[in-house]
């Protein structure tokens, strides 16, 4: 840990290297806490993130993107987003796992550290980046003291006590001190002596050695030690372990149930098994917000992987697979619409490697290419609900360049890719895929298609100020919803769509009528996320209406939700129509933070205010009024304080409770730019650097 500490310390990017189960994520993870919170005075902010869930290079910068914490929904690529975020910023990137993932990981490091001059990077896998100036931290096996210990650690947390006597010792030697080999073999002892470990262990390392003498080394003692794990299984846990290997990342009960039961292996079964792996650490449990999940190590799985192809079953149980998730998506889409939605959101976050790896084999199949479009599809909460709408677009560009024998799917593909679109402020895109998709809907008699097309077209002049179209087409889509018998989150944001049209028209009293009657749809049904938006129209023709204590009351529980749900846009609208009630309060420079946060949340977002006048209006009232209060120099520092609060720590000062102290603002740290207001620009670009909203 000091050694790799100093590393550290000297190199701009040191890569941990070694055999996998060696423990280097391990070693990894205590040295950066130690360096985060005892190191030097300091010590850089830092971000882990984990890449063997990933399957596609095109996707190691949203891994990242995600790990940081970071929302970003503009069109821009994610590498854009990093390069902005981390600018001027001493960070620790630790970016594990990626040695499957190689040449895009060196690519995205590369450019990083170019950029970044006060960036550090700590790679930890098995092979190098091979990168120049790369400090390489190779990482042996255990010595035989520190084996040893571990051993009989790990036998008494399985409630076997181990003395460390020459058994032990023989036992450690012969596994060459791995850390995994080491637990693996402690997870036998609730069944098996030391010394009947060492007695079956010659036998299995015999059987299965790494290949021939160009193989490796490390690798034939790691395919020794995960073999002689798997000759220990019985029958039915060497099959539950291979067809588990199909899951990516961690599964819960009930898919493992329903995706690796049948031929040899009854439902009921499963769990009896899975215990038993989860007994032996061939399978670990972790509590999630979604509740209990299980998972393997990566070198675990792989191996599963390799007899599972070898059993010629990997095709049934992949497709088992991708029908389970296709039906969890299915279910999680109806779910949205009801008191589970936050159940839902934490579900989807939770199962979203297995949603991704349905989508690449429905993708890769050239007869599953509708299914890849109904699940990209469905997924529409996901992508425009919790703040996923840069991957969601490109799943569904995917699904829709291949050709599809059932046009409800590509349908429903299309109006989903419109609405994506819509909301990265992408015109051209949006009004190519919802033209398409209502030709094609009404050729084939689709209402709800037509439906849905019709209003996200709505959506678009509603951002783009063309207030008499966006009413009469979102107007049409409602009688179109009601004429089908459609209600759910879409149907209520219509709504909501045609509330702002009326309040932007200078009708308050049709605009909260509306709202209202959302509210009360939306309580029946425990829905939170249209509702949000709801509450924030209701809370403008409050403080129109000089109810500003109402105002800030609506609007803090919009805030709560849409920050809940990862909603950058009913976020930061939130924020920016908190800041207007703030100042009419009497607080200009508490309105000044705010905005200052507000706008360092827009670029991640699009253009600020959708460079809408219409709702451009209150931000600019606000400043107009706190700049009155203050004079320009001070409203301008306090706005530029305001702009250097993260998303949490803003969201938690917007949401104070009265009476309260408010966080601490950081201190000015050198020259920021002023925030730009009144600008006007295009409220949509079909180039990558248009706007992209989760709302």
């Amino acid at each position: 840990m000091a050694e790799l500490a100093t590393a550290l310390g000297r190199a701009r990017l040191v890569t941990v290297t070694g055999v996998g189960g060696v423990g280097k994520s391990r070693l990894a993870a205590r040295v950066v806490a130690r360096w985060a919170s005892g190191g030097p005075a300091g010590a850089p902010g830092w971000g882990r993130v984990e890449l063997s869930a990933v399957r596609d290079p095109q996707f190691v910068e949203y891994a990242v993107v995600e790990a940081l914490g970071l929302t970003d929904h503009t069109t821009r690529l994610p590498r854009e987003a990093l390069l902005e975020h981390l600018a001027g910023r001493r960070a620790l990137l630790v970016l594990d796992g990626f040695e499957h993932l190689v040449a895009a990981c060196a690519d995205l490091t590369a450019e990083l550290l170019r950029e970044l001059p006060e960036l550090r990077v700590l790679a930890v896998g098995r092979r190098p980046l091979g990168l120049a100036g790369e400090r390489l931290f190779p990482l042996a096996p255990l010595g035989e003291d520190e084996a040893a210990e571990l051993f009989t650690d790990r036998a008494r947390a399985q409630g076997v006590p181990v003395a460390d006597g020459a058994e032990v010792r023989e036992l450690c030697r012969r596994l060459e001190g791995i850390p995994l080999a080491l637990e693996l073999a402690a997870g036998r002892l609730r069944a098996l002596s030391p010394a009947q470990l060492l007695r079956r262990l010659d036998d299995r390392f015999r059987l299965l050695t790494g290949g021939g003498r160009d193989v490796l080394p490390r690798h034939q003692t790691l395919r020794t030690t995960i073999g002689w794990s798997h000759e220990l299984c019985s029958p039915d846990e060497r099959l539950l372990w291979a067809r588990l290997s199909v899951f990516a990342h961690s599964f819960d009960l009930e898919a493992a149930e329903y995706v690796c039961s049948g031929d040899g292996l009854a439902a009921e079964d499963v769990l009896d098994v899975l215990s038993e792996l989860l007994a032996q650490s061939v399978v670990s449990r972790e509590e999630t917000p979604a509740g209990p999940r299980y998972r393997m190590l990566d070198t675990v799985r792989a191996y599963g992987a390799e007899w599972l192809e070898a059993t010629g079953d990997a095709g049934r149980l992949r497709r088992r697979h991708r029908d389970w998730y296709l039906g969890l998506a299915t279910l999680c889409e109806l779910d949205w619409f009801s008191p589970r939605q936050r159940e839902v959101a934490a579900r989807v976050d939770a199962e979203l490697p297995n949603l991704r790896t349905a989508l690449e084999f429905c993708l890769s199949e050239p007869e599953e290419a509708h299914l890849g479009q109904h699940l990209a599809g469905s997924l529409w909460f996901c992508w425009v609900g919790c703040g996923r709408l840069a991957e969601g677009r490109r799943w569904l560009e995917r699904a829709l360049e291949l050709d599809s024998r059932y046009e409800r799917s590509r349908l429903k593909a299309l109006w989903v890719l419109g609405y994506v679109a819509v909301l990265q402020g992408d015109t051209v895109a949006a009004l190519r895929a919802l033209r398409m998709c209502r030709e094609q809907a009404e050729r084939s008699a689709d209402p709800a298609a037509v439906a849905y097309a019709e209003h996200r077209t709505g959506c678009l002049a509603l951002v783009t100020d063309d207030m008499a179209r966006a009413e009469t087409l979102l107007r049409s889509a409602l009688d179109r919803y009601q004429e089908i018998g459609e209600l759910n989150s879409n149907v209520l944001m219509g709504q909501v769509e045609l509330a702002m049209t009326r309040a932007f028209q200078g009708d308050l009293p049709d605009a909260v009528r509306l709202c209202e009657d959302v509210r009360r749809v939306c309580e029946d049904h425990g829905e939170r996320w249209a509702r949000s938006y709801a509450l924030y129209v209701l809370a403008y023709a409050a403080w129109r209406d000089g109810d500003a204590v109402h105002a800030r009351e609506l609007l803090a529980d919009c805030l709560g939700n849409a920050h809940g749900f990862h909603d950058l846009l009913g976020t930061v609208l939130s924020i920016e129509l908190l800041a207007l009630v703030t100042v009419t309060q009497g607080d200009p420079v508490e309105a000044a933070v705010l905005q200052g946060a507000a706008g360092r949340m827009w670029p991640s977002v699009g253009l600020p205010l959708f460079g809408s006048a219409h709702y451009n209006a209150p931000h600019e009232s606000c400043e107009a009024m706190a700049r009155e209060a203050l004079g320009d120099e001070r409203y301008e520092e306090w706005v530029r304080r305001g702009a250097r609060l993260d998303r949490e720590t803003a969201v938690a000062r917007a949401l104070r409770k009265d009476g309260r102290p408010l966080p601490a603002l950081p201190a000015p740290r050198g020259p920021v730019p002023a925030a730009r207001s009144g600008q006007r620009e295009p409220a949509a670009s079909p180039t990558r650097k248009g706007g992209e909203t989760a709302g």
